[in-house]
């Protein structure tokens, strides 16, 4: 069940990434809801998903882990 919350935050970031602001809200929600080593597979996706999208790059750094 843990998994199906990890590919959805990544569904769902994927929707919203045309806008920088609710890619940080919906990025923030999904760091509270995440187990830790969910939060460590989402900083990896993300540094591969922003290489090509500057606006979203600055979100990266919410996520500390």
């Amino acid at each position: 069940m843990a998994r199906a919350m990890y590919e959805y935050t990544k569904t769902i970031l994927k929707k919203v990434s045309f806008n920088s602001e609710l890619f940080r809200k919906e990025l923030k929600k999904a760091l509270t809801r995440l187990l830790p080593h969910e939060i460590t597979e989402l900083k990896i996706w993300l540094k591969e998903y922003t290489a090509n999208k500057p606006d979203l790059l600055p979100n990266v750094l919410l996520v500390k882990k």
